[in-house]
């Protein structure tokens, strides 16, 4: 059975979906809210058969994407993650995009390049757009080419906070400054 825990954050709440697997926890989701939909009301929409709950370790990992969203550096274990429902691709697109540097950046298309699918930006947009573990795999760190945000699950003023809590620089024209590359 699958628990739900909903932790405040300076952003609206963050949902995490959690189970059990052989004893241990497991993070299947986590839901971040963005404008005009609350993570909350998007957990029940979308796993109504959950129950509200928690353990030690997801007690934890709560505190540390709290911690993470008050802008201190914090890294969690990815064998806490249940990566089974993405697809290969997918799970090679998170990977990349978690060995990408606190405080930098990186860009679609040199994502799909470091992949060796170098004509992919697109598909590891899509990726990292469906990343059912935001803040975690980091994927507030990919931006356009012309060193525009892009998209992200809990909105373009939630990714730019992140970034610059993370000591990312903007230009004038609310561009990635060159140097965060």
């Amino acid at each position: 059975m699958k628990k739900t825990v909903l932790a405040p954050t300076p952003f609206g709440p963050v949902v995490l979906l959690w189970s059990l697997r052989q004893r241990q926890p497991t993070l299947c989701r986590i839901l971040l809210s963005r404008p005009g939909v609350s993570a909350e009301r998007a957990a029940a929409l979308l796993y109504p058969e959950t129950d509200p709950g928690a353990c030690r370790a997801i007690d934890r990992l709560c505190a540390a994407l709290q911690s993470l969203l008050h802008g201190r550096d914090v890294r969690v274990s990815p064998d806490l993650l249940s990566l089974e429902r993405c697809s290969p691709f997918q799970q090679a697109v998170l990977r990349a995009e978690q060995g990408v540097p606190r405080g930098r950046v990186t860009t679609y298309g040199r994502l799909a390049v470091r992949l060796r699918r170098p004509t992919a930006a697109r598909a590891v947009g899509r990726a990292l757009a469906a990343n059912p573990f935001p803040l975690i795999i980091p994927c507030h760190r990919a931006i356009r080419a012309d060193r525009s945000l892009g998209g992200f699950q809990g909105g373009a003023a939630m990714k730019r906070a992140l970034l610059e809590a993370e000591g990312v620089a903007f230009d004038p024209d609310g561009r990635v400054s060159a140097g965060a590359l």
